[in-house]
């Protein structure tokens, strides 16, 4: 408690770090706490699983506690944003943690929840929040918050929040968001052109960087395997299977490229005997929850994740990555594997690369600078593989599955239409390149297949010769002459229009 001691923080974060166990800080720690005491802005570049939420944390609630404010309505002294839901979850957290010798509240927003409820918590005001930028806007929209009051600006993962999908809703944040304030930005990679992109939001930062940039955890061992994209799942149970009998897999964690893909692994994983849950966006909140907490208590030992997952959930004890796809984006592979060897332990990280996938690997890389070892297949693939069990799927399931794996190969497929105009068939709905409408159910393709019977002649009462059982006038078409005289425009009924 030495370092922490001569930083000179203050006596009740002191004691609940000793309560913790935090007697020696991470590099992190050691390079940002001096300069965020000092007021400056900071942009904190570390890897994975260093410590960069209490580089954050201790020295601002060490300035919040140093000039106590009464709480305000509606408002609160410290904003932090996260990218997700379960890191928003984990600050709130630690900092609770760290805060609970102090006279400070620690609350935390974001969405899958009724927003009533957090609403009526921020009534009475908050010394520090923690929110997902979606429903701190919501609560922002319907005037249950206001950050005219903010002294401290948090942006963890900095590089994911301030990309295409987050930047517009970063950007209004930031206008919201008094002008004189500190501001302070951590991420695991930090690329120059979302660098760029920060300064418009932190003044004259120091930059701490412990690690080179986009480097990877030093302890974590990285193999990869050339198979086919229809052999993957065979490959991973296979490979999960063997690792559970030796005793050599504690928890591992399974990174899928989408959502529906991630449910199709755990419903294989799951027939072969495997326990095994799903967490991505499909989810409820409650659902994620409860898998992660599973997985974190030990009952389940295999997650299933989208990228959702990959930023700073810290569960300690996961012993195998394994990248089912390959991340488009080289950046997220350094986020997957660093669920790994955390806090100083080994970890391995085993991806599986289809023959489209092999530039997402060289992009990898050359990001990391690491040649990743080839790891052949299991002696008897073949064999061992024809011999496990498929999941039970009603028929509809598994034609659902395959149209969706179609469409992952053609690469989400395209706009539908007729091709010409560009119009949707099918109701307006979206199609695949085969023309067939996505996801569609079996009682809306029934009625498609009605559409395409021939029913016959359409019958247009005016030119209908067969009407009433024969021709009438000698076959020619019925006509209607408005009665009255010629240029007048009377009506059959003889009422007359003014002329």
């Amino acid at each position: 408690m030495s370092y922490f001691s001569d930083l000179g923080l203050a006596e009740p974060i002191l004691r609940a770090l000793e309560s913790k166990g935090y007697n020696d800080p991470t590099p992190i720690q050691r390079q940002a706490i001096p300069a965020l005491l000092e007021g400056r802005d900071l942009l904190g570049i570390a890897q994975t699983g260093t410590g960069k939420t209490a580089a954050f944390s201790l020295p601002s609630l060490h300035r919040l506690a140093a000039d106590p404010k009464p709480r305000k309505p509606a408002s609160c002294r410290m904003l932090v944003l996260s990218p997700t839901r379960e890191l928003a979850a984990q600050i709130a957290d630690n900092m609770k943690g760290y805060a609970k010798n102090l006279n400070m509240t620690v609350d935390c927003v974001f969405g899958g929840v009724p927003v009533g409820k957090q609403a009526r918590r921020l009534v009475p005001g908050v010394d520090v929040l923690v929110a997902t930028p979606g429903r701190l806007l919501d609560l922002i929209d319907q005037r249950a918050l206001t950050l005219s009051r903010t002294e401290i600006f948090v942006l963890d993962e900095a590089d994911q929040m301030m990309d295409l999908g987050f930047i517009h809703a970063l950007k209004r944040v930031a206008n919201l968001l008094p002008k004189t304030r500190q501001s302070l930005f951590f991420s695991a990679t930090m690329p120059k052109t979302i660098e760029d992109l920060g300064k418009q939001f932190i003044v004259n930062p120091v930059r701490v960087e412990v690690a080179p940039q986009s480097t990877t955890a030093e302890r974590v061992e990285q193999y990869v395997t050339f198979i086919n994209q229809a052999e993957k799942q065979a490959l991973l149970t296979l490979r999960i299977r063997a690792l559970l009998a030796s005793k050599e897999l504690d928890r591992a964690l399974v990174f899928t490229r989408t959502k529906h893909g991630a449910d199709r692994v755990v419903r294989h994983l799951s027939a072969a005997g495997i326990d095994a849950r799903a967490i991505h966006g499909n989810k409820s909140q409650a659902q994620r929850t409860a898998a992660l907490e599973a997985f974190r208590q030990g009952s389940c030992p295999v997650l299933v994740a989208t990228d959702i997952a990959a930023r700073g959930i810290d569960v300690s004890g996961v012993s195998h990555v394994f990248n089912f796809e390959l991340p488009n984006v080289p950046e997220q592979y350094v986020h997957r594997i660093g669920r790994t060897a955390r806090a100083g332990a080994d970890g391995m990280a085993i991806s599986f690369c289809a023959p489209d996938e092999k530039p997402y690997l060289k992009d990898i890389e050359k990001l990391t600078r690491v040649k990743i070892a080839a790891l052949p297949l299991p002696e008897n693939f073949t064999t061992e593989a024809a011999r496990l069990p498929a999941p039970s799927r009603k028929p509809e399931e598994q034609e659902r599955d395959a149209r969706r794996d179609a469409r992952d190969a053609r690469g989400n497929g395209g706009r539908g239409g007729d091709g010409r105009t560009g119009r949707q068939s099918h109701g307006g709905r979206a199609q695949g390149r085969d023309g067939r409408p996505r996801d569609t159910s079996p009682r809306q393709e029934r009625r498609d297949a009605d559409r395409t019977h021939d029913r016959g002649p359409v019958r247009n009462p005016v030119l209908d010769t067969t009407a009433n059982g024969g021709e009438r006038d000698g076959g020619k078409p019925r006509s209607f002459r408005p009665r009255g005289a010629p240029g007048v425009g009377a009506h059959k009924h003889k009422v007359r229009r003014a002329g």
